[in-house]
């Protein structure tokens, strides 16, 4: 017999927002307004950052990795998104299911890798700037890159064969309009330990320890800042950090409260589930790229010639 001989069925059901499906075709506006804000916006990064020399440095690279994760991110959930919400087509076959699911903790996790890159990036330059370009060389950014996306895939690819060997023989229907790990396992009818082992252990041994790490070059980074004589330099040096930490914000702050909604509020109302994971996968791919944009002037300045008329 085959490992994943099991009872599947063929697709499963996407579910909107619970309670509202009467305003579902109201709400694809405003969620097709975030989509084309994030993939645009992002693009915009993109194309910025490849097309001016000032902007190919460092920093500007680790952002440029950050967007194209944020658009990945968007592309990954789209598709079932508008479909659950402008045409009310809620199946998705089985295997597009798992390939979803993989790519959204893929990429959720891989952005979490690069706010980490990113914290390093803030670090060097604040408290070993004579060694800043030595350092973070081309290669080594390259590597730290390659690294993020190598540590995706290793580490959640077993997730969905782990998923494929439990039989579903409860119900198909999914709680949100795309396929996550944690709720996908709450279908089977058979023992998930395993499967929720290994999804705490991902958690804590990714987002947790890139938390973690964060924490600590912005501890070593405010030491190094407090030792400045200078008030005006202090702040100077502290105001380069400030996009990173509101984007940092942006991200963790929404996904712990998915986790402990998750873990701890399994008698609260399903909309609120719905709420926090659809602000986790939604908000930071629009926040992040409007964030540096309004709060880096090189950012605003490369995007302002791009589309600055060519003098004749």
């Amino acid at each position: 017999m085959g490992l994943f001989n099991v009872t599947h069925p063929a697709s499963f059901l996407l579910t909107g927002i619970p309670g509202l499906e009467s305003a579902h075709s109201w709400l694809a506006g405003p969620l097709c307004v975030m989509y084309a804000v994030a993939l645009g916006a992002n693009a915009l990064i993109l194309q910025a950052v490849r097309v001016e020399p000032s902007l190919h440095e460092p920093m500007y690279y680790f952002l440029s990795m950050l967007s194209f994760s944020d658009v990945a991110m968007s592309m990954a959930t789209l598709p079932t998104v508008l479909r659950t919400f402008c045409l009310n087509a809620r199946n998705i076959a089985f295997d597009a299911c798992l390939i979803q699911m993989f790519l959204i903790h893929s990429f959720s996790m891989m952005e979490s890798g690069i706010l980490l890159a990113m914290s390093f990036d803030r670090f060097v330059a604040i408290c070993d700037p004579l060694h800043y370009a030595t350092v973070l060389t081309n290669e080594v950014i390259a590597g730290i890159g390659v690294a993020v996306m190598a540590r995706s895939f290793i580490i959640l690819f077993p997730l969905p064969f782990l998923f494929k060997r439990l039989p579903i023989c409860r119900s198909n229907v999914l709680s949100h309009s795309y396929c996550l790990h944690p709720d996908m396992i709450k279908l089977a009818c058979a023992d998930i330990t395993i499967n929720s082992i290994y999804g705490f252990f991902v958690l804590l041994s990714t987002f947790g320890m890139d938390m973690i790490f964060i924490f600590l070059s912005y501890v070593l980074i405010l030491h190094s800042v407090m030792a400045i004589a200078s008030r005006k330099e202090r702040l100077k040096a502290l105001n380069t950090c400030v996009s990173h930490i509101l984007v940092v914000l942006a991200f963790y702050v929404p996904m712990i409260g998915v986790s402990v909604v998750h873990r701890f509020g399994k008698h609260a109302p399903r909309f609120v589930h719905v709420l926090m994971s659809n602000v986790y996968l939604f908000v930071p791919p629009v926040l992040n790229p409007l964030i540096y944009s309004a709060k880096t002037k090189e950012i605003r300045r490369a995007i302002f010639r791009m589309f600055r008329p060519v003098k004749m």
